[in-house]
């Protein structure tokens, strides 16, 4: 029979330990320091005690739980002499069923970790859904972790261990995210979908207007339709839109949705998540028969990362008549206008039609979104959900610097103008400038001698600025002090150099009352609420210029990286969210009433 809270809230501290048993290795002492926190809310709550009770022991009790497991596939698995809940995990995961070639690399993997580290690796072979990770995954992780620095490595060893037990809890407590999941599951379906030159490879690329973009239209329609949405339909500039509409005609609507466009081998969760997880409430809305005194649209943006096009967050800024016409004469790498592309997918491509999709900002609540964190800060901090306050204000710049291309070997030194030595010193100055706000940042991302050859000093070097600061003032101070740099280094260096702003995003604080409804939302699942800005652009950065605007953010894995294959959230992080959109979603209704 499946545990339950009252139980545990109610048991004896020794009752309470064999009710938990087995969640840490060898190990009973991080449940028994969480149980003075009962009762607890929510099994959220439970984890987050003992998230709190491992992170203020002692680093050699953390080393001593660490070294408490048993290696992959190691000694004690051929022994037997596995615990029950590690035998079920290592052999769910295939462990047992290794290839002789797999068992001997797993075992060389094992060693070397052990004379690197001083303790075993850590892996919740389960995987971000709990169903089990393949032998070939485990063995890619094992060979990446393997290069970690000894103190993130350790670190990365702690939060596996704390995955490893909220699958145990789940299991004890017969807890199955069946939502997580079922979301979990929509973006490994639309992942399917990559343009040419990147599936081949197993990689993520879904660039604006391309086959592979449409094919995730259409399966996102579909998906609306399952879901219950009254109205879907593809906009003028490609976003999908999908209307479950309001209890009584006319009333106004909660508009909410992210981006399914993707940067160059990304990951799976940018973006999508804020349109699967207000779907999964629509989808629980239409299964309820219920209807409520707002409608929800829920907009997957076609465009946000300007990844094929210079025209970062055109699908929001279509939504708030922020579209450039100059957009549409735009050529991509191969040549192709965007008003080309546009009607060989079947949209208008004119500004009458894009101006048509302008939204008037009186028939909206307001704007929400949904995003993966990108970032390290609740992965390290074991928290799920954190309320964001503000998006960072930024601006882009793509530029050529432009010298003399010259022989390698008899071109003296003194007497070179070297193009990609202006960008590499520049780019050396980005990274100190930045460092004196603390908070700043500014990123050289693109940096490219376009026909170079080992033996010619660089005659053109092609570069791109992404500059980032909490406000917009400290902002435009990194941008002066970054673009006067540049003057000066092409003056003394003798090259010339042109430049364009390709964006430019003011900073976007949060609606204080739409910031304070995602904060009620994440205490009503017992979590502390943990306020953060976001370093990352977004979809409600645009719509903040029209109405009020508030994110929600969801703890990646691996360290939150993000804009890389290694992207993830788990199942059980992904259902919280879901149901905190939920409470957010009865919060208005309860004001409306």
């Amino acid at each position: 029979m499946a545990l339950t809270l009252d139980q545990l809230n109610t048991a004896t501290t020794g009752d309470a330990l064999r009710l938990l048993d087995g969640l840490y290795e060898h190990s009973p002492w991080v449940v028994e320091r969480a149980l003075p926190q009962r009762p607890f809310k929510s099994l959220a709550a439970l984890k987050w005690a003992l998230v709190q009770s491992l992170a203020v022991a002692s680093s050699d009790e953390q080393l001593a739980l660490i070294r408490a497991h048993p290696e992959l596939a190691g000694k004690a698995m051929v022994a037997k002499a596995l615990t029950a809940e590690s035998t079920g995990e290592q052999s769910r995961a295939g462990l047992t069923h290794c290839t002789p070639e797999e068992f001997a690399r797993l075992q060389q993997l094992n060693a070397d970790y052990n004379a690197r580290f001083g303790f075993p690796f850590i892996l919740a072979v389960r995987g971000p859904r709990g169903s089990g990770l393949t032998r070939q995954q485990i063995i890619a992780t094992f060979e990446r972790r393997l290069h970690n620095p000894p103190g993130f490595e350790r670190e990365e060893a702690l939060r596996n261990i704390h995955r490893i037990a909220e699958i145990r809890l789940a299991d004890k407590f017969g807890a199955e995210p069946v939502l997580g999941h079922r979301v979990w599951d929509w973006h490994e379906n639309l992942a399917q979908h990559s343009d040419p030159g990147f599936k081949e490879n197993g990689q993520l690329t879904v660039t604006y207007l391309t086959d592979a973009h449409r094919a995730c239209q259409r399966e996102l329609m579909v998906r609306m339709r399952e879901c219950g949405f009254d109205n879907v339909s593809i906009d003028a500039v490609g976003n999908v839109v999908g209307v479950y509409e309001a209890a009584a005609p006319g009333a106004p609507r909660l508009l909410t949705g992210s981006h399914f466009d993707t940067v160059r081998n990304g990951g799976k969760y940018d973006g999508r998540l804020g349109i699967f997880v207000p779907m999964a409430c629509v989808e629980r809305l239409h299964q309820a028969g219920r209807r409520l005194p707002f409608g929800i649209e829920v907009v997957a943006f076609a465009e946000e990362e300007g990844q094929r096009y210079k025209a970062t967050f055109l699908g929001s800024g279509a939504l708030t008549g922020h579209f450039n016409p100059a957009w549409l004469e735009q050529r991509d790498a191969d040549g192709v206008p965007m008003q080309d592309a546009m009607r060989a997918a079947g949209l208008p491509g004119t500004m009458e039609a894009i101006l048509g999709i302008r939204r008037d900002p009186t028939r909206y609540l307001g704007f929400v979104e949904v995003h993966i964190e990108q970032g390290p800060v609740l992965n390290e901090m074991g928290l799920p959900l954190g309320v964001v306050t503000s998006i960072n204000a930024s601006v882009r710049h793509v530029g050529e610097v432009i010298g003399m291309a010259s022989h390698a070997g008899t071109t003296p030194m003194d007497r070179r103008r070297d193009a990609a030595c202006a960008v590499a010193e520049l780019a050396l100055y980005c990274e100190r400038r930045a460092a004196q706000d603390g908070d700043s940042v500014a990123t050289i991302g693109l940096l490219n001698v376009p026909g170079g050859s080992i033996n010619v000093v660089p005659g053109r070097c092609a570069f791109s600025l992404d500059l980032r600061a909490p406000s917009n003032a400290q902002r435009d101070a990194l941008e002066r002090d970054v673009l006067a740099e540049l003057r000066a280094i092409c003056k003394r260096r003798g090259v010339a150099h042109r430049l364009e702003k390709t964006m430019d995003a003011s900073a976007a604080p949060s609606a204080p009352a739409w910031q304070q409804r995602w904060e009620h939302a994440v205490a009503s699942l017992g979590l502390p609420v943990h306020r953060m800005p976001s370093g990352a652009g977004h979809d409600a950065m645009k719509l903040h210029e029209v109405m009020p605007q508030a994110m929600l953010f969801v703890r990646g894995e691996n360290s939150g990286i993000s804009h890389n294959p290694l992207e993830s959230s788990t199942s059980d992080d992904i259902e919280l969210c879901v149901l905190a959109f939920d409470h957010l979603l009865e919060q208005l209704a309860h004001e409306a009433s």
